[in-house]
């Protein structure tokens, strides 16, 4: 692998919440990249924790509009907004600031996280070399 370069707009690996956020993943060599588009009200522990039944995986990302509150798994919240970027470890949870929707890049090492649909979007042999 030389250079890997995949387009997030175009991508195939959509996750639509069930309050109309998104987020698209596309997978890389040894890391992936996802773009989440969250609505006023998304919350990770009650829009994908509660139906994928695991606890989050760590992260890191960039917020491009709109703010997250993220809560660590000690319990302390930050507030992280436009042009900031944080890492979350195991645990954390993660929502929505006020009322404006947040637009947020992800990344993260494929070899640490769960290679599952759920997670990534991904299929059997997405990863097979």
């Amino acid at each position: 692998m030389e250079i890997v370069i995949k387009e997030l707009a175009g991508s195939n690996r959509i996750r639509e919440f069930i309050d109309g956020s998104s987020r698209s993943a596309e997978i890389l060599s040894t890391s992936y990249v996802g773009l989440g588009r969250y609505k006023p009200g998304w919350k990770w522990s009650e829009h994908v924790g509660i139906e994928s039944g695991k606890p989050s995986e760590r992260h890191i990302g960039y917020i491009i509009s709109g703010s997250f509150v993220v809560k660590g798994a000690s319990g302390k919240e930050e507030i992280v907004g436009p042009g900031q970027s944080f890492e979350l470890s195991q645990g954390h949870d993660a929502w929505v600031y006020g009322d404006v929707p947040c637009v947020a890049l992800d990344f993260g090492c494929i070899q640490e996280h769960v290679l599952n649909d759920t997670d990534l979007h991904v299929k059997p042999g997405d990863f097979e070399r």
